[in-house]
């Protein structure tokens, strides 16, 4: 497992790292030993990058991996967290100092430390980042030693040239896979000015680009995939990078012959993420070991062609960017 520089933290994290929303919540049903399985599988296979948020599945996604930490003992990976979202309703007066002390609080309990690694507001409005003095909490955070670093986690392109601004956000989550291309047109140029570290979320469209769905295809009550496709829960963005199911489906198969016969359609989207070299670290989700191994694989796998990358641009081009590229 290869490492890249996590922007100006002075940590570096594996390019692969381990998404734990899955293990929390809104992704179907899955029992805590298959989760702590996953977790120690993707440690073993190199995984040095964890991100989680307070409300996945209430504190429990937490709680699973400072669980793990204490079966492992020894060095911590770089363990990432998000708050904001334990918000009734979304308003930039609620990320008040008092609120975000209480939040961060709640996520040292529940991932057993002194200090978080890195905090990230979890897709806030975008007023908020008009207001220096919610950044300038998270300042006073950090120099308290409740944080050592702090992050957006963003919905639009926009948002996320309006956090750099912020000289303490270290980081920025964002979606990026072969179906949502617009943050490498111009935002990773300029966080790489920065050296502001990219964590790319939703790498694999919600599943779309592993190649496995079919129009008959069922998911869960509890799983997002099937009760936000219209948006109803979060921003629609966050299932299948916001690409109607359909759409993705057919775009899925004019990406698939591209694929090489010596690996799967999930490996080689990872894969095409860490050929952005602005991109800090990629977090697919794992829901048991087999998944997380197959994801860790996927660093391991040589450069995707030029042609073919091209080709997935011009796949992107002419079937997905009318539904997204404007849009986030």
């Amino acid at each position: 497992m290869r490492s890249r520089q996590f922007g100006r933290t002075g940590r570096s994290v594996s390019e692969i790292g381990f998404g734990a929303w899955a293990i929390g919540a809104a992704w179907g049903e899955i029992n805590d030993e298959d989760a702590l399985a996953a977790l120690h599988a993707a440690l073993d296979a190199g995984v040095t990058f964890i991100d989680t948020a307070d409300v996945y599945g209430d504190g429990h996604s937490e709680q699973l991996i400072a669980r793990v930490m204490r079966e492992r003992g020894g060095e911590r990976p770089f363990i990432a967290t998000k708050a904001g979202r334990r918000l009734p309703a979304q308003s930039v007066e609620g990320y008040s100092a008092e609120n975000l002390a209480t939040w961060i609080d709640r996520s040292l309990k529940n991932l057993e430390t002194e200090v978080l690694d890195l905090v990230q507001l979890h897709c806030p409005p975008t007023d908020l980042y008009y207001h220096p003095e919610v950044f300038e909490r998270l300042d006073r955070l950090v120099k308290q030693g409740k944080i050592r670093n702090y992050g957006v986690s963003v919905e639009r392109v926009e948002e996320a040239f309006k956090a750099i601004e912020y000289p303490g956000v270290v980081s920025v989550q964002i979606i990026f896979n072969a179906f949502r291309l617009r943050p490498s047109e111009h935002f990773f140029r300029q966080a790489r000015e920065k050296n502001i570290a990219i964590i790319a979320r939703v790498p694999l469209a919600s599943g779309l680009l592993s190649g496995k769905f079919r129009k008959d295809t069922k998911f869960e009550s509890t799983d997002h995939r099937l009760f936000n496709r219209s948006g109803k829960a979060f921003d629609v963005g966050e299932t299948f990078s916001g690409v109607p199911y359909e759409v993705g489906l057919q775009a899925v198969e004019k990406v698939r012959p591209l694929v090489g016969d010596d690996t799967t359609m999930a490996k080689f989207a990872l894969r095409w993420i860490l050929m952005f070299d602005a991109v800090s670290v990629a977090i697919p989700g794992a829901r048991n070991p087999a998944q997380a191994r197959s994801n860790a694989e996927a660093a391991d796998l040589p450069a995707i062609p030029q042609q073919a990358m091209a080709e997935i641009r011009a796949i992107y081009d002419t079937c997905i960017k009318p539904y997204v590229h404007q849009r986030w």
